[in-house]
């Protein structure tokens, strides 16, 4: 499709009606995750179970696999990344990225798929995208915590490890269950936003601000929580303002 002209404006995609806007986005997933993709004529398309190379696929053995995967320590995977107010594709994504299990660049270089030199983080610092860079300490997209911190009143320093910042910003303040789950939300949130940024900068060459990022952290978290709860009836400025207060969860987090 992309010899025939896919890749531009989407001619070569059919369908029997127009799309949602949810098939939309499913449908930018799908073709991000298809640019990431390198075909190469001497080589023949397969499939290729790594947990045995000799044998191949076979349920018993992915069952075995997945029965004796160790968990990232000290993350609580049921209670933090499963929230009820987050979709299930963000939810996800947040699974693999504590796993360390996305195409980030310095994996696809170790794959063999790109050389060293397009290891480079999408926003120009100079640094090896790695995840712990990307999502945590690159100039650009790690001041979108401090943005985000300020937002909501309250403040921290950024651990190196992406597990280590996952539990901290959701259990630093030490408060209620309701606070917790308020971060968890804004946490898994910032991740997926930071994301969908480095591959529309990869794919798309668009860029956006830090300020707009925040603002989208804003927009994303309003209509998730108005989508889950019937009740919640404040607007987009209140909910700019003071989204503590809109949660009555106002007190300081300090």
């Amino acid at each position: 499709m992309v010899v025939f002209g896919g890749e531009g404006d989407g001619e070569m995609w059919g369908w029997r009606r127009p799309l949602r806007a949810w098939e939309e986005e499913l449908l930018e997933e799908c073709r991000l995750l298809i640019n990431g993709v390198i075909l190469q004529h001497n080589i023949s398309d397969r499939w290729q179970w790594d947990s045995d190379y000799g044998g191949g696929y076979s349920v018993g053995g992915a069952y075995h696999h997945l029965t004796t995967q160790a968990e990232p320590p000290d993350v609580p995977l049921g209670d933090l990344i499963w929230h009820k107010q987050v979709p299930l594709k963000v939810s996800i994504f947040a699974w693999r990225l504590l796993r360390d299990r996305l195409p980030t660049k310095n994996h696809l270089f170790r794959r063999g798929i790109i050389n060293s030199e397009a290891c480079m983080c999408v926003t120009g610092c100079g640094m090896e995208e790695t995840t712990s860079h990307l999502f945590i300490h690159c100039t650009t997209f790690g001041s979108l915590w401090h943005l985000i911190r300020s937002l909501i009143g309250m403040s921290g320093a950024d651990p190196f490890n992406i597990n280590d910042h996952f539990i901290q910003f959701i259990h630093s303040t030490g408060h209620s269950k309701a606070r917790q789950s308020f971060l968890q939300l804004i946490w898994l949130l910032c991740v997926w936003v930071v994301w969908n940024e480095r591959n529309n900068r990869l794919f798309n060459n668009i860029q956006t601000t830090v300020d707009n990022l925040a603002d989208k952290v804003r927009f994303h978290s309003l209509w998730w929580l108005q989508a889950n709860n019937a009740n919640f009836m404040y607007g987009t400025q209140r909910w700019w303002s003071d989204p503590l207060f809109c949660l009555g969860l106002d007190r300081p987090l300090f």
